[in-house]
């Protein structure tokens, strides 16, 4: 697995007391370093109403970061898809797929928020209704001339996106998933699942079995890319990256328990941990040799051969967030690689 694609993710999201204008510089500086040292995509997620945070919005932050990072792939990690109407989001990725000389990547998701439904006018108990429907209208919008259907929400007659995209048959549709009921969508509707970084290692092994098992169910072969995305900081001793990181990832974590998202997390899982106890099986700290050699387990236990690693949280200073780009790139891709 030597080939394997090391990808970043950021959240982009902030505290209220910083500068905005400056954050977005230092981020246009962040996406220039992971292309020259060789980062092989960039990702960004997606939330509406992000309080207690300020958050750059996914589609024009993508769009805008793509001029920096001519190498590399642009990955929606995700759309919040059960949201929106499906020819607006096939308008858009359509777009950017030209715009990116092809390089994009359709990461969709239901969203578990309850702020965010309200805010859209969605029934949260709609949510995979929409969610199936717009992901079948979206693949045939870029897969057919004219496209008619009638969804509960939706109907399209004669539709057809303002051009076609650049990936055929269209661009990869990676499906987040949390509990087992939406990691067998993922299998069904999706050309891989997008592992998150919220679930713990003991918890994926179980459930990539039950992945593997519902692709046989629908006669599907195992994905030929394979994400998973990990919160990942390198330091002089394990010790030492939790004692840098804990103010900003715990700051991430207590806010997203808050937000609810341990409720669509696996059976027996849960966010709402202390600390300590949170990192524990899930987040990938210490040293270089130490950090590589568990992706690399990651790898051989799991499959992956798309690891996408995260190391900007809230409050974070613009320096500590690249020296953990410079270093992971430097200090472990090449170690990972060797170890496979």
């Amino acid at each position: 697995m030597s080939d394997i694609q090391f990808g970043y993710m950021t959240r982009s999201q902030h505290t209220r007391d910083e500068d905005m204008s400056e954050q977005f510089a230092d981020l246009v500086e962040q996406v220039r370093l992971l292309e020259k040292l060789g980062y092989s995509s960039f990702a960004k997620g997606n939330h509406y109403s992000s309080d207690p945070f300020f958050e750059f919005q996914q589609i024009p932050l993508l769009c805008r970061l793509m001029a920096e990072a001519p190498s590399m792939r642009l990955i929606a990690g995700i759309v919040l898809l059960s949201l929106h109407k499906p020819l607006e989001i096939a308008e858009y990725f359509a777009t950017m797929d030209v715009m990116s000389g092809g390089k994009v990547v359709f990461g969709a998701a239901l969203g578990y928020r309850d702020v965010e439904y309200k805010a859209f006018n969605v029934q949260k108990g709609t949510g995979v209704v929409r969610f199936e429907q717009n992901l079948e209208a979206i693949k045939r919008l870029w897969t057919e001339d004219k496209v008619s259907m009638k969804g509960e929400y939706f109907e399209l007659d004669g539709a057809s996106v303002s051009m076609p995209c650049i990936q055929e048959p269209h661009p990869p549709i990676w499906i987040g998933a949390n509990a087992d009921v939406a990691v067998d969508r993922a299998a069904r509707l999706g050309d891989t699942w997008y592992i998150s970084a919220h679930h713990r290692k003991d918890t994926l092994v179980r459930q990539v079995e039950f992945y593997k098992r519902c692709l046989d169910k629908y006669k599907k072969p195992f994905p030929a890319e394979w994400p998973l995305r990990r919160e990942v900081f390198v330091a002089e001793s394990r010790e030492k990256a939790i004692e840098l990181v804990r103010p900003y990832l715990g700051l991430k974590y207590a806010t997203y328990h808050a937000w609810g998202q341990s409720e669509p997390m696996p059976e027996g899982d849960t966010l709402g941990l202390e600390f300590d106890d949170l990192l524990e099986n899930r987040f990938i700290f210490g040293t270089a040799d130490e950090v590589a050699e568990q992706i690399v387990d990651y790898c051989n236990v799991l499959g992956t051969n798309h690891f996408i690693t995260s190391c900007q949280w809230p409050g974070m200073p613009h320096s500590l967030v690249m020296e953990g780009i410079q270093c992971f790139a430097e200090e472990v891709m090449p170690r990972v690689r060797q170890g496979l």
